[in-house]
């Protein structure tokens, strides 16, 4: 990348830098992100993202990953929604007064929400996963994402109380929430994973259930278009997709926000 430095004379002074991403996903979203925010991000933030993505890859997570936004590192709200992978959500009133480079973007309980403008049947019955990062909990009886689209489909949604469905139609257990990767994947008809707390759940036994066409949401569950108990949590990541390991994308995840903590000023 070649920057450009007005010196106090009013001549113009090129400078190369020297560090670029290794990986080419990696370079593509942070160019993204430095177009969205209007300048380019430290080079600690660009390599935290760099390694998360080279590191998801030698995990073999990647691939899974359908729709997801990094809901920090970016400078300004319009970059943190752009989208690490898969479609761009759509803002609903979310404003910048609500981003934390650091923590990542907090909901009000009310009427914020993304639309990640991922379906639900966008991803097999028996093969998938939801994630998101909590950087605060959240009160109430509220969800972090999920997607509902009328009775007969399946029911996916991951909550503040820790009840839970994936491609279900029933509450087969209850996890204790706290700062950190949640999420849940489906690995076959008859079982899912959970991660929560920094524990991972295997082998939770519920029938799949065939999901509908609504589009996911993030910071609420819709339900039949409408953000069902929207969260006033903070949330730094989420990811949406086919099935993976959630303790590796627990490790990755934590080592990017921990690392943006650090070097962010």
């Amino acid at each position: 990348m070649t920057l450009v430095v007005q010196k106090p004379s009013g001549a113009k002074l090129l400078m190369r830098q020297t560090w670029a991403p290794a990986d080419t996903d990696a370079a593509a979203y942070i160019a993204a992100v430095e177009a969205a925010d209007g300048q380019a991000l430290e080079e600690k933030t660009r390599k935290a993202i760099d390694d998360f993505v080279l590191g998801c890859k030698q995990d073999g997570i990647w691939s899974a990953i359908k729709a997801s936004c990094i809901l920090a590192g970016a400078r300004t709200l319009t970059g943190a929604l752009v989208p690490l992978v898969g479609a761009a959500p759509t803002n609903n009133n979310f404003v910048s007064g609500d981003y934390n480079r650091k923590t990542g973007l907090i909901g009000n309980g009310s009427t914020k929400y993304l639309n990640s403008n991922r379906a639900a049947n966008a991803d097999p019955t028996s093969n998938f996963h939801a994630a998101v990062q909590l950087s605060t909990v959240g009160t109430g009886d509220s969800r972090y994402i999920g997607a509902y689209s009328g009775p007969g489909t399946a029911d996916d949604f991951l909550s503040v109380l820790g009840d839970l469905r994936n491609r279900s139609v029933d509450t087969p257990s209850n996890v204790t929430v706290a700062a950190g990767l949640y999420g849940t994947a489906r690995t076959s008809s008859t079982a899912f994973t959970v991660r929560s707390n920094a524990n991972t759940v295997t082998g939770l036994t519920s029938t799949a259930v065939a999901p509908g066409s609504q589009n996911h949401f993030v910071f609420a569950q819709n339900d039949r278009g409408s953000a069902f108990t929207p969260v006033n949590s903070r949330l730094a990541f989420y990811s949406i997709g086919e099935s993976l390991d959630l303790t590796l994308l627990d490790a990755r995840v934590t080592q990017l926000i921990t690392t943006f903590a650090a070097v962010i000023p």
